[in-house]
């Protein structure tokens, strides 16, 4: 029975670990790209984050906001970045496909320049490390499938090279000894960091992500407030008596929704309070930089001023206890409400503590030094891994491991069941693995008793 348990491990492993290795690669590259995306971004584009436009005149950044609808005609601005020095402001716009872009502002409020934001070397990394840059459901889930596998190639990595008794001292030993027992240790080493870079990062994720966040939303106490959720709203009887009986100015919601421009930003509110004003309410309050406004959605929306731990925006995240999201009256610019770290859940607080972690700047230098060389490792395992089973290979042959000539041990099944319920597409892939193997054996069944026949 153990050695059905160490047999099934190892077949499996292998089998994992060849068809997975080409999405590892380029998870773990792009990720090491994006762990430095703001030392490359701050030389990049050096012009945009900190240059000047040349003018001297001073303009109000709602003028500025105005000046770059203008500018780029179909957009409009739904959020203001506004940085530390020596960065300069960004403005965040939408058009109706959905499609970003970003402006930059000097310290006179005039236009610098714009970019696309799908190919910033940030949202280009992260692309890729989410979707491999091709996007869609089905590439989603390669992706987090291929980060449940890597879970279980750690975990029965771990089994074997203890079971086999892989890092003890041996005298006399071949290259694929030596190749397998590097393989072994290095492996071992990172298990626990690369499990946690993993684990942090499955708030992403399409499958598992998704129902991490709905329990996070159902479970106010335990996840995401209720006033974050539902935020207040702000008190339309600000706007003036002899305009609050026409019709609100809004856009066609069924047009508007039809051509994505649900998310773009309220449009066209004369009666909203300026932005210019509303950062003297926020200078008022000693609301340090960074932080981001998002323009009110609707009538009775509201502006938002959000400090956050992982944004992924260069010169915007703070401390996760900095992190704080604060509500403000669109027509009068009072405040309203706040929610702040001390208000979360502790599936929210693993939220804020962990992307940022994964991220590599929850605690400055440190952090990247310390991902870059799991991530490093990581390669080096699959390299090492790969060489071993090329050692070991027979010319012509795939020379995988034997298979199981007994029944699969019931410990084997049991751990299998397991992983599969805490990761529900890693036990669905589980599944359709079973399927595969049950209509394989059933056609070597069939060929072979055809054999005997004739």
């Amino acid at each position: 029975m153990k050695n059905t348990f160490y047999q099934s491990f190892w077949r499996t492993h292998f089998y994992a670990a060849l068809f997975i290795t080409p999405l590892l690669i380029s998870l773990t590259l792009s990720g090491i790209g994006f762990l430095f995306y703001t030392n490359v971004e701050n030389q990049l584009y050096d012009k945009y984050f900190f240059g000047e436009s040349g003018k001297t005149e001073v303009q109000s950044i709602d003028d500025a906001v105005k000046l770059a609808e203008e500018s780029y005609a179909g957009y409009k601005t739904n959020k203001i970045i506004e940085l530390e020095e020596p960065y300069n402001t960004r403005l965040t716009m939408k058009n109706a496909d959905g499609k970003e872009k970003y402006v930059f502002l000097d310290d006179h409020n005039q236009i610098i320049g714009g970019q696309d934001a799908g190919y910033t070397f940030a949202n280009i990394m992260r692309n890729v490390h989410s979707s491999l840059f091709i996007g869609g459901t089905v590439v989603n889930y390669l992706v987090e499938l291929a980060a449940c596998w890597a879970i279980f190639l750690m975990f029965s990595g771990i089994y074997m090279t203890f079971k086999a008794k892989l890092l003890k001292k041996t005298k006399q030993t071949n290259k694929r000894q030596k190749s397998r027992k590097f393989h072994a240790l290095i492996g071992t080493i990172i298990t626990i960091p690369m499990l946690v870079i993993i684990f942090t990062g499955l708030p992403w994720s399409a499958f598992m992500g998704k129902y991490i966040y709905q329990a996070s939303q159902d479970h106010p106490s335990f996840g995401t407030p209720l006033l974050q959720q539902q935020p207040p709203t702000s008190d339309v009887s600000e706007i003036p008596w002899a305009t609050r009986q026409e019709t609100p100015p809004t856009s066609d919601s069924g047009h508007a929704a039809h051509h994505g421009m649900a998310n773009m930003g309220f449009v066209a509110n004369p009666n909203q309070l300026s932005v210019e004003k509303l950062q003297h309410e926020i200078d008022a309050m000693n609301i340090s930089k960074p932080y981001a406004i998002i323009y009110p959605t609707s009538e009775d929306g509201v502006y938002t001023v959000a400090k956050s731990s992982n944004t992924g925006v260069t010169g915007l995240d703070v401390s996760p206890y900095d992190e704080t999201t604060m509500y403000f009256d669109q027509y009068s610019g009072k405040y309203i409400d706040k929610v702040g770290y001390e208000d979360y859940g502790i599936l929210a607080k693993w939220f804020t503590w962990g992307i940022p972690l994964h991220e590599g700047h929850l605690f400055g230098w440190p952090n990247k030094l310390i991902n870059l060389l799991v991530c490093l490792a990581f390669l080096v395992v699959i390299v090492w891994g790969f060489r071993s089973w090329l050692l070991r290979k027979k010319q012509g042959m795939l020379s995988a491991p034997p298979k199981i000539s007994q029944k699969v041990s019931i410990p084997f099944i049991i751990f299998m069941i397991i992983l599969g319920i805490l990761m529900p597409l890693f036990g669905l892939s589980l599944i359709a693995v079973v399927l595969v193997e049950i209509i394989i054996n059933l056609v070597s069944k069939n060929k072979l008793a055809k054999k005997e026949v004739n």
